[in-house]
């Protein structure tokens, strides 16, 4: 199965159709239905992915996988929530199985969410084009942002990540890495602090407020 960069279906009203209501449709053999979830999803997921990868045609690839296997799992999901959490669960045991092939590094620490997480989730593939001089500093601060969580304690940097690059909420997160919402809430209020003190060694304050908002 080959899932569409860029689908055609119609947006009307699709974000008022729950993501069961789509899987019930797909089930049903309305092949557009899929589309609208891949469409609804596949922008975040690609996001995350990139960012615990730092490989674009790796990430292409195993975003890929992450739709198929939704694909095939439709019939025994649960329909009556959103496939955010489930989602992205999928997809950072994904990266990790890459990670793992790759690099030939042992990270059952990090598929058991032990605090000792040695992932860096942000040391993503730098840019290929020279930006623009009117963009260049906006880079710097992104390139520093991203430093500055490579820095967390471990125990934050997956919280980080998912709540700055694919904007899940407390919820979600916590669905994703298995642990409550109020830790996940609680691991990413005191990793603020520390982005914003690891900023301000280099950028004034109204920079470090846009980068860590």
């Amino acid at each position: 199965m080959q899932v569409k960069e860029h689908t055609r279906v119609q947006k009307t009203q699709n974000t008022e159709i729950t993501d069961g209501m789509l899987v019930t449709q797909t089930l049903a053999g309305d092949q557009s239905s899929f589309e609208v979830l891949v469409q609804r999803y596949n922008t975040p997921l690609f996001n995350f992915i990139c960012h615990l990868l730092g490989d674009y045609d790796l990430a292409c690839d195993v975003s890929q996988q992450v739709f198929l296997q939704l694909y095939i799992s439709m019939p025994t999901l649960r329909t009556g929530e959103p496939l955010k959490a489930w989602l992205f669960q999928v997809a950072r045991n994904r990266c990790l199985d890459e990670l793992r092939r790759k690099r030939s590094i042992h990270f059952s620490e990090l598929e058991s969410n032990h605090d000792d997480d040695d992932l860096s989730p942000l040391d993503i593939m730098p840019d290929t084009q020279p930006l623009p001089d009117e963009m260049a500093e906006r880079s710097d601060l992104k390139s520093a942002l991203r430093e500055a969580i490579d820095a967390l304690p471990p125990k934050f940097r997956s919280v980080v990540l998912l709540r700055y690059a694919s904007q899940l909420s407390f919820s979600e997160i916590g669905k994703t890495l298995n642990m409550p919402e109020a830790t996940a809430k609680t691991y990413f209020q005191r990793a603020r602090p520390l982005l914003r003190t690891a900023m301000a060694k280099h950028w004034k304050p109204e920079q470090v407020a846009e980068a860590v908002s």
